[in-house]
């Protein structure tokens, strides 16, 4: 029952960082320009997404991993 204001808390945080997202996008769609993402963008955009799913998915095996190791 605990972990349920956990769950609570990263889906709004997901649901801002959603809305910041899209909230970007829109910004820069205004100018009414194409959205070009090229291997700068991804140089930029890698080393941040890679991290983040990493420790996600940590954490979600955590328990699974901890009934062999424990």
């Amino acid at each position: 029952m605990q972990d349920s204001v956990f769950i609570i808390f990263i889906g709004f945080g997901l649901i801002w960082a959603l809305m910041g997202v899209v909230g970007l996008l829109a910004f820069f769609k205004s100018d009414g320009q194409p959205l070009r993402f090229d291997k700068w963008g991804l140089i930029v955009a890698v080393p941040i997404i890679v991290p983040i799913v990493l420790v996600l998915l940590y954490q979600l095996a955590r328990p699974w991993i901890g009934q062999f190791f424990s």
